[in-house]
């Protein structure tokens, strides 16, 4: 097992910038997607195998972590490595709402992640509802979203492209720096990525208060939002190193 380890009793389990498209609560594992898709998560709707349905709990069966559970397993979210960290997943989006777990991705400067649908989606953000070229590739915290999300298979649920173990502060990590991933390189934006209602309604309202705390923020344990500066392809497993400027 990699360093961004999974914590089992917790089953908990997007924030996506999106003009025209929202997620429902609920999700469902595809369990015939083998080989380089891992597995498909689809929402909205659809069951999900044991045990139980993505949501807030009590109707749902799930039971959202605690800010107690989360103030005691961040120590260990904190301790991820300043660089030279590693991939631990890797997901496409072809559509609003879906999810393809994959062990290798192509990145391209003009459409991000190929086969994901953030050119498509488009955004908020911008004038004319265009995708927003800071926002192509999001990165998040696998030590993180394993705390909060538990079984690996959940993760995706956080609607993030890139999970690695490494610390993604904007100390560490200020808009402009660049990052190794694969053979692709990636640039840390200005523009912030942080927990909204969906994400809350899939890891709970306390989960969701964390990633908007002073601490959340400065550790950008909601994830950050970058660029591709160059093309390339990158895999589980891969280290990803700070780019001298």
């Amino acid at each position: 097992m990699s360093a961004a380890e999974e914590s089992p009793h917790h089953q908990r389990g997007d924030h996506d910038e999106r003009r025209h498209h929202d997620d429902d609560v609920g999700a469902a594992l595809d369990p015939a997607a083998e080989g380089v898709q891992a597995h498909a998560v689809t929402l909205p709707g659809g069951e999900v195998p044991e045990p139980g349905r993505v949501g807030t709990g009590q109707d749902r069966g799930v039971t959202p972590i605690t800010a107690a559970e989360l103030e005691a397993g961040c120590a260990r979210v904190l301790e991820a490595p300043p660089d030279g960290g590693t991939v631990e997943l890797l997901v496409v989006r072809p559509e609003p709402g879906s999810r393809r777990v994959v062990t290798e991705v192509e990145v391209d400067p003009a459409v991000g992640i190929v086969g994901d649908c953030w050119l498509r989606r488009g955004s908020r953000r911008t004038p004319d509802g265009a995708a927003d070229p800071r926002m192509q590739v999001t990165l998040v915290n696998a030590r993180f979203v394993a705390l909060i999300a538990g079984d690996r298979s959940r993760w995706p649920l956080a609607g993030d492209q890139v999970y690695v173990d490494l610390e993604l502060g904007g100390v560490n990590l200020p808009p402009g720096t660049r990052l190794a991933l694969g053979t692709s390189v990636l640039e840390v934006a200005d523009a912030p990525h942080t927990g909204c209602a969906k994400f809350a309604e899939r890891f709970g309202a306390d989960a969701a208060r964390f990633v908007n705390s002073a601490l959340g923020r400065a550790h950008n344990l909601r994830g950050i939002n970058t660029r591709v500066v160059t093309g390339g392809v990158a895999r589980t497993g891969d280290v990803v190193v700070k780019v001298p400027g």
